[in-house]
């Protein structure tokens, strides 16, 4: 059965989401397509920004330093999220000291953050914020305020972080990927992520499936040093994954 162009090409973007490389054979076959009209697929795709051609097929196109703002990411992926931090939130006990990230999908943790005798020290201003309307025990960082995400970084919020230890590290992020690891885009926001991480006895990273296989420009940590909680992954990608961390779906 044929397959129309603009459905031929999500079925390209979804096999570059699971694969990072696409062959035009493979995409032959699984669309019945023509030769002509696979490139054809590519180039119009290539045009709009959404992949690379390359010999034979397409790889997918990273953007390593190209972050939304805290009202773009909140209007993204949020059913997702919802359960993500649901379920992130399950896992904060009694009179532990946590670490909350600055993030749409930590922010909705907050709600679920009912636990008595809790201590919660976060780079995220909204979070703050948040935290004492529900008289949460709440310490903010001090540091530079980054604008777009509302979160304290810089020199002086890694330097108070070495100071702390906790239970347990909430973190966003924008990348994860099975060579290159957990990723952002900006280098002091990195920092912060990455000393929160090794300051804590257990890190977990809220990520929904759009965060797999994607890169940024900064490394946080390898993919062995925090559990990731997401939502229903399909398999491929699941198998990608489960050999070099835990994954835990919100299901």
């Amino acid at each position: 059965m044929k397959v129309l162009a603009e459905e031929r090409q999500q079925h390209i973007l979804q096999m570059l989401k699971e694969n990072n490389v696409v062959k035009l054979k493979e995409i032959r076959k699984q669309t019945n397509c023509s030769e002509s009209s696979a490139r054809r697929d590519l180039q119009l795709l290539e045009e709009k920004g959404l992949l690379i051609r390359v010999h034979g097929g397409a790889k997918i196109k990273h953007s390593l330093q190209r972050e939304l703002d805290m009202s773009g990411k909140a209007s993204k992926n949020t059913a997702q999220k919802e359960a993500i931090a649901q379920a992130a939130a399950k896992l904060v006990e009694a009179e532990d000291v946590i670490y909350l990230d600055a993030g749409t999908t930590t922010l909705a943790m907050i709600p679920y953050l009912n636990k008595p005798e809790l201590t919660v020290v976060t780079n995220g201003v909204m979070h703050a914020s948040l935290l004492a309307d529900q008289n949460v025990r709440t310490i903010l960082v001090g540091g530079e305020l980054k604008n777009t995400t509302k979160a304290i970084i810089g020199v002086k919020a890694v330097s108070s972080l070495t100071q702390l230890r906790f239970n347990k590290a909430f973190l966003g992020i924008n990348g994860i990927h099975p060579r290159y690891g957990f990723t952002t885009p900006d280098p002091d926001e990195a920092a912060v992520k990455t000393t929160a991480l090794e300051q804590s006895e257990e890190c977990f990273v809220l990520a929904d499936p759009s965060k797999f296989d994607n890169v940024s420009f900064v490394k946080v940590a390898e993919l062995s040093q925090a559990t990731i909680i997401t939502s229903s992954l399909s398999q491929p990608v699941r198998a990608r994954y489960c050999e070099q961390t835990t994954i835990q779906e919100d299901f």
